[in-house]
């Protein structure tokens, strides 16, 4: 609230110590003399002009009714005559009353330091209100510098910033899985095309063996090594008494996993006519005990029956072309795995004896029951006999016709 304040009372008055308890807001200027401008009454000079009543009071001064404690005014007079003095902070006032300096409010700014009057020095310049402090933030609490403790000042908070590593990390961690499982992938496809290259170059080889067979026959290429190498372990001599010829195992396989040959009649007829039945299949150091099971006298044919598992040898039924070229292979003179090689001469199927096949192939005593086969490892004939004071004629019964007889194949 704002009130009206009355002008300071002339010096020496009893109502110099009762004013408004405040001071005045403007000091009037000094007198010529050195003298304070407010004994211009005593000398009859004219008072100085009422305060301003909207002027800011200074402080530490009392209210009207006179409560609160005295203060003497900034630069205010001495009940002397002399002139006012005031003392600096941290010098004794010359007044035998010891003016204190009233305490200030946590919110006041500090007073103006005080100046000390001396006798015949110029006046005092002319004081201003000091301005406030700047406002700060109040919690409740005095400032440290009016209690002595902590400040209790709340300070603006901190913002709270997210460490970079702990970004970091997370994103580290995903990166490096993502590659593991792209490297994981691509060694999984690797090891697919891997494996699956394998299975390609295999089958890549099957085909380029069969390949190359095809050309050497379409070529009309023939290869007995290649034939007599497949037939040979399906061929053995075979003893029958004092006679010995060729047997070799053909068709399904038997019951009791036996073994069916084929082999001429003439070649067991010893034994057959005796009736024995046991004979032997020889082959290097292996020797099978067989047995004759049929035989057909007519067509010069006989059964023979091993009882261990042989491999057998494919059949052609068809019919033979002249020119085909085919391997014999037998035992002549009981040398056994020998192999011949020719072609078909002709087909005889109007023969006496039945249908024969002729051949140039050179055969022997021994060869009879051997197999002759054509390129694709296939027994085509029996070989029978041979032309008596000719060369490069021999004879054998059709496979088809073995096989009808018996009906093994």
């Amino acid at each position: 609230m704002t009130m009206t304040y009355e002008p300071f009372t002339p010096a020496g008055s009893d109502e110099q110590r009762r004013y408004d308890g405040r001071r005045r807001a403007e000091e009037p200027p000094p007198a010529a003399d050195g003298r304070w401008g407010d004994r211009a009454a005593d000398q009859g000079r004219p008072a100085p002009p009422p305060a301003d009543p909207w002027a800011e009071p200074p402080r530490g001064a009392r209210d009207q009714s006179g409560a609160g404690r005295d203060e003497p005014a900034r630069g205010g007079r001495d009940q002397q005559a002399h002139g006012w003095e005031e003392p600096s902070r941290g010098v004794p006032a010359q007044h035998p009353r010891q003016w204190e300096e009233p305490a200030r409010g946590w919110d006041e700014p500090a007073p103006a330091p005080r100046r000390q009057r001396v006798e015949g020095a110029p006046p005092a310049p002319h004081w201003e209100p000091a301005a406030p402090l700047p406002q700060q933030r109040h919690t409740g609490e005095q400032p440290a510098w009016h209690t002595g403790l902590s400040s209790a000042i709340e300070p603006d908070p901190v913002p709270q910033t997210v460490s970079k590593a702990g970004r970091v990390k997370p994103l580290v961690i995903g990166v490096v899985t993502l590659l593991l499982l792209v490297a994981g992938w691509q060694a999984y496809r690797i090891e697919g095309m891997s494996r699956h290259n394998q299975d390609l170059a295999s089958v890549l080889s099957a085909e380029q063996t069969r390949t190359d067979r095809l050309e050497k026959q379409l070529a009309g290429v023939f290869d007995p090594e290649a034939v007599s190498s497949g037939v040979l372990p399906s061929v053995f001599r075979v003893r029958a008494g004092g006679f010995t010829g060729t047997a070799f195992a053909v068709g399904k396989k038997a019951s009791g996993n036996q073994t069916n040959l084929f082999t001429n009649y003439h070649v067991v007829a010893e034994t057959w006519t005796d009736g024995g039945r046991k004979v032997s299949l020889e082959r290097g150091s292996t020797r099978i005990s067989a047995t004759i099971v049929k035989v057909d006298k007519g067509k010069d044919l006989a059964l023979l029956r091993a009882n261990q598992r042989i491999a057998g040898l494919g059949t052609s039924t068809g019919q033979v072309k002249p020119g085909q070229q085919v391997v014999v292979v037998g035992a002549p003179l009981g040398l056994d795995d020998s192999v011949t090689t020719g072609v078909i001469s002709a087909y005889r199927p109007n023969d006496q004896d039945g249908p024969t096949v002729q051949f140039d192939a050179p055969i022997n005593p021994g060869n009879s029951g051997g197999p002759v086969v054509n390129a694709n490892e296939q027994v085509v004939g029996v070989a029978t006999a041979k032309a008596k004071d000719a060369e490069g004629i021999g004879l054998a019964i059709p496979i088809k016709t073995a096989c009808d007889t018996f009906d093994v194949c």
